[in-house]
């Protein structure tokens, strides 16, 4: 394959633009709060898990999105490069900068490319934040040593909305070089993974100016100044989704919406102020690379399952505070799912960590199921735990592992 074409999962037509040209509606002049309209909610059709335009080449974590038949779980872990790792440490001591390390493109595929070389994972994704893309549509930030995330100059008011553009994907050209790279590297071994934070989750950085343990600004927002919130949001919408198809033309396999913050509102307040934005993103995304998996995932999910699966996405993602076999019951079995070990389980006996793993992958059943952890790997986690979580992925030879435990219909679907 070569660097410079990675084979894409859009269509053939240039699927993203540099504020030039602007397909799914940017518009250069200021926004005019008066005429934000909500996004449109768009019914969902049940989703047929075998698509018949997969190429048989798909790697395993691709087929297992799509509902198709595997031999065994793919797994990979969120956060699986990084602070746990020797490696990562030895790196992060030449260049202590993190908007460094996430921002040039040779730091991001060789962290990228660690968790791979060591344990060989069946997903290996960009090393990225979710912020990174805010300085391309108007949102500069620093990160602290100590507070993290900063932004001076935080969105609350009609005024400070004039400070956004549309999105500069030319900006953002160290992302895509990256995939480009890490597609080379891996080849159909591994599928490369992109990912992007959701709308709501992105606004409560930019509204509180940084991270929050009370989210009290924007959700105040939300009844005080409702149409600067929803121009925000629309517009980092529509900025995530050219985003997403950037990093979908440039040779990532997969995308996870991660709306971290998702959980911190109540379900029927998640329906209004972030569904609506993510369904949007999905649905811009499948009219364009209808062939890419879209992972979904919320911290904090157990009350929210039946409506993130509403959003059309084709992975569900779920922590480790719900039951596996309960998720798979209220989702159905036309959607897949993964997760969700308890990073902690990492810090157990090898013996008790095997048991978990194959605890949700029993109750998960032999289709349509992505082992993860049900959230980041944690900081201090042990490489040897990490390695036996891999290895005990590769042994589950679905065949033999279900031949005394074949989940029936009535166990998957609620």
């Amino acid at each position: 394959m070569s660097l410079s074409s990675p084979t894409s999962a859009c269509s053939s037509s240039r699927c993203y633009s540099s504020g030039l040209s602007l397909p799914i509606g940017f518009r250069s002049s200021p926004i005019n709060v008066g005429l934000v309209s909500h996004p449109r909610r768009h019914t969902n059709s049940p989703r047929k898990l075998v698509i018949a335009s997969s190429s048989s080449s798909d790697p395993l974590l691709v087929k297992a999105a799509k509902g198709q038949a595997v031999t065994r779980p793919p797994a990979w872990m969120m956060r699986q490069a990084g602070r746990y790792m020797s490696v990562y440490k030895k790196l992060a001591l030449k260049h202590p900068s993190f908007r460094e390390r996430s921002e040039n493109t040779d730091l991001i595929v060789e962290i990228s490319l660690q968790p791979w070389q060591a344990f060989k994972p069946d997903g290996v994704i960009i090393f990225s934040d979710i912020l990174t893309p805010l300085p391309a549509f108007g949102v500069p930030f620093d990160i602290e040593e100590v507070k993290g995330p900063v932004i001076q100059s935080p969105i609350r008011t009609e005024d400070d909305l004039k400070k956004l553009h549309p999105i500069d994907l030319e900006k953002l050209q160290f992302v895509g070089d990256s995939l480009k790279i890490l597609r080379r590297e891996v080849g159909e071994h591994a599928a490369v993974l992109g990912f992007v934070g959701a709308p709501w989750t992105i606004a409560t950085y930019i509204v509180e100016g940084g991270t929050t343990r009370t989210y009290t600004v924007i959700k105040s927002m939300c009844h005080t100044a409702p149409n600067v919130l929803r121009a925000l949001l629309s517009h980092l919408t529509k900025a995530i989704a050219e985003y997403v198809v950037y990093q979908v033309e440039h040779g990532a396999h997969c995308i996870q919406i991660f709306d971290s913050w998702g959980g911190q509102l109540t379900p029927e307040m998640w329906e209004r102020w972030s569904k609506p934005y993510i369904e949007e993103i999905i649905d811009a995304v499948k009219r364009r690379c209808p062939d890419t998996p879209i992972v979904f995932y919320i911290n904090g999910n157990g009350g929210l399952l039946e409506r993130m699966k509403g959003t059309g996405a084709d992975v569900i993602g779920l922590d480790w505070t719900v039951d596996m076999a309960d998720g798979r019951r209220r989702l159905g079995s036309d959607v897949s799912v993964q997760g969700n070990v308890d990073p902690a389980f990492l810090f157990s006996p090898l013996p008790a960590l095997t048991e978990e793993i194959q605890r949700v992958v029993k109750s998960a059943g032999p289709k349509g199921h992505i082992l993860n952890l049900g959230h980041g790997v944690l900081v201090g986690t042990p490489e040897e735990a990490v390695a036996h979580f891999f290895e005990t992925a590769r042994s589950l030879d679905y065949k033999t592992f279900f031949q005394n435990h074949v989940p029936a219909e009535s166990e998957l679907v609620a």
